[in-house]
């Protein structure tokens, strides 16, 4: 374990393959294991949601805030994540706006 930041932190295929046999991973020590193509890297590219955030007054229950607080820096960016991924699961493809 190397510590680059003070909420970062870099880990080995070995350290993080151990923590998982351990259990003190979020995932489950039964979650299936798929290979990735060699070639699945090489069109890979980063997708980017389009500008234009708009701020709004958002009322949360406390527990769900402070869950997503506990997760560290970015929680509003991660909220953010969790609903886009919930509309665009209930909205079919052709109907999704910039950034789907």
């Amino acid at each position: 374990m190397t510590k680059v930041k003070e909420d970062t932190v870099v880990y080995s295929l070995d350290e993080l393959e151990a923590m998982h046999r351990a259990g003190l991973t979020r995932s489950r020590p039964d979650a299936p294991r798929y290979p990735v193509p060699e070639d699945f890297w090489e069109n890979a590219r980063v997708v980017l949601p389009e500008p234009g955030k708009t701020s709004v007054h958002l009322r949360l229950d406390a527990d769900v805030l402070a869950w997503f607080r506990a997760q560290g820096k970015g929680h509003l960016t991660r909220m953010n994540a969790v609903l886009r991924s919930y509309m665009e699961a209930h909205t079919p493809p052709k109907q999704r706006g910039p950034g789907a």
